[in-house]
């Protein structure tokens, strides 16, 4: 399902006669009964292909930068155009053992990046803009904030308008 875009969840399940005392998962996530996986389409924003097409035909690098799982945001990043034949898609576990001069030696050969934190999402930012590119970054989450703030182009999007930092404003594209 990842293969194909979708986001894949597990379900399971466990029956409790009472409540324990304390719910964590030390107490609820053992035992469980599993019933399925669901996976279910997250579709880009009406208008991302085109932009991406846009941004390629004016020389500009559009990457990925997501929380999803690598399979699933490759296919994504693939119908997008973002990942193309010689492209290097990493998770963040896999940026975690990247020194920031091998990143930065290396960031242009990557589109995408996977599995990632706000902390990586700063270190991505960083390198690209240490090889001297100006970096346009959106995001839709607080946890898009940092970066956003470290982008040379902090371009917050959502369904209103106001300002996460000094340096970005949020948007309504919807309008």
């Amino acid at each position: 399902m990842a293969k194909r875009a979708l986001r894949v969840l597990a379900v399971a399940y466990i029956d409790f006669e009472n409540l324990p005392n304390k719910i964590n998962s030390a107490t609820i996530e053992k035992n469980l009964t599993f019933v399925g996986l669901i996976g279910m389409i997250d579709p880009p924003r009406e208008g991302v292909k085109e932009a991406v097409n846009t941004c390629k035909k004016a020389g500009i690098k559009t990457v990925m930068i997501t929380g999803d799982h690598i399979l699933t945001a490759k296919a994504i990043a693939k119908d997008l155009g973002i990942l193309r034949k010689n492209d290097i898609a990493i998770t963040g576990t896999q940026l975690d053992k990247i020194s920031k001069e091998e990143l930065e030696k290396n960031i242009m050969k990557y589109s995408v990046f996977a599995r990632v934190s706000p902390e990586h999402k700063v270190r991505i930012v960083e390198a690209f803009k240490n090889t001297g590119a100006i970096v346009a970054m959106t995001g839709d989450g607080v946890n898009d904030a940092p970066a956003l703030k470290n982008a040379d182009i902090g371009i917050s999007m959502g369904l209103n308008r106001y300002r996460c930092c000094k340096k970005c404003i949020r948007y309504d594209i919807n309008r």
